[in-house]
């Protein structure tokens, strides 16, 4: 069955949006302390991770040292090789099913679309917790028993002296956004399905009313002429006249 008009236009914005997020930062770390009053951070791309400063990044390594929090390098995380590569192929893959319009495909994108999104918060909120609960210890100069340093997946968090949040940057808005147009898309393209198939289904039951049938029916009244049959009297008096 073919979407609407509306949907495969929602589905399409949505496949746009979610290409745009591969060029733009996914996700943003700020730390906030008394020593960095203007704060450091780091910006999470599909293909790298980055300082939001020339040196943040750099700085947050050295401070991981000191609590035995291992480095932060970006050609080291499998996921970062993938991820580009993964974001494309749904994005291309959203353009062509819009095109195609066919309704299935475009709620199965959709919903595959909202499953990859979930998988990668699951992913991240993992690799937060190994980068925070993993240390070294053995090397660490500042060591605190019991002390983990995860930072939050959404919000902020006290860490010792350090306020980390933790939001979405605008590649991940924009890809927060094309998930829910891709689900807009499915529940448009339902309802109007649905409207369709209701008027579609009223038709034959109006052609079936009583009225109808009534006015297109012929009257017994018209047929009467050529079914009565010529009167007894008539007929015998034309046979005596005959004989």
């Amino acid at each position: 069955m073919k979407a609407s008009r509306r949907a495969r236009v929602l589905l399409a914005v949505s496949a746009v949006l979610l290409g745009l997020a591969i060029w733009l930062p996914l996700w943003r770390v700020s730390l906030l302390a008394p020593q960095y009053p203007e704060g450091i951070g780091m910006r999470i791309w599909a293909h790298t991770v980055t300082g939001v400063g020339p040196n943040d990044l750099q700085n947050i390594n050295g401070l991981n040292h000191y609590i035995g929090m291992h480095r932060i390098e970006p050609e080291s995380i499998p996921e970062l090789k993938l991820m580009p590569w993964g974001i494309a192929a749904m994005s291309l893959g959203g353009l062509a099913l819009a095109a195609w319009g066919r309704r299935r495909y475009l709620t199965l994108w959709s919903v595959a679309l909202l499953v990859a999104g979930c998988v990668g918060l699951a992913d991240f909120w993992k690799w937060e917790y190994d980068y925070g609960h993993h240390l070294d210890l053995e090397h660490a100069p500042i060591q605190i028993p019991g002390m983990s340093y995860q930072p939050p997946l959404i919000g902020t968090k006290q860490l010792l002296n350090f306020t980390a949040t933790s939001l979405p940057d605008i590649g991940g808005w924009l890809a927060i956004i094309a998930v829910g147009l891709g689900m807009a898309s499915v529940f448009v393209g339902r309802r109007s399905a649905r409207t369709s198939g209701l008027q579609a289904s009223k038709l034959p039951a109006s052609a079936l009313q009583p009225s109808a049938l009534q006015s297109s029916a012929l009257q017994p009244s018209a047929l009467q002429p050529s079914l009565t049959a010529p009167p007894v009297e008539k007929t015998f008096a034309a046979l005596t006249e005959w004989s």
